[in-house]
């Protein structure tokens, strides 16, 4: 549940790197994301490892959408693909 807590802040703060007017919606999108999450199974390590996987890479696919450099994902990466 901390490492959940943790990569939603880090998606959070990726947000505030996109254009203005785009952050309402990823924010909202994020959350929603993360609370139809809620109901995998905290135990099952590999169901949650993808889904913070997924997190990244949908996380990098907006970075560059809006040509936000990938690096400012990096602190994301090292949670999700972390110890």
């Amino acid at each position: 549940m901390e490492k959940a807590l943790r990569v939603y802040t880090e998606v959070l703060r990726l947000v505030r790197r996109l254009p203005k007017d785009t952050r309402p919606y990823y924010a909202k999108y994020a959350r929603e994301n993360f609370v139809n999450y809620r109901e995998v199974d905290a135990s099952d390590s590999t169901a949650l490892d993808e889904l913070f996987h997924r997190a990244y890479n949908h996380s990098l696919w907006v970075l560059n959408k809006y040509s936000v450099e990938e690096s400012a994902a990096s602190r994301l990466k090292e949670i999700c693909y972390g110890p």
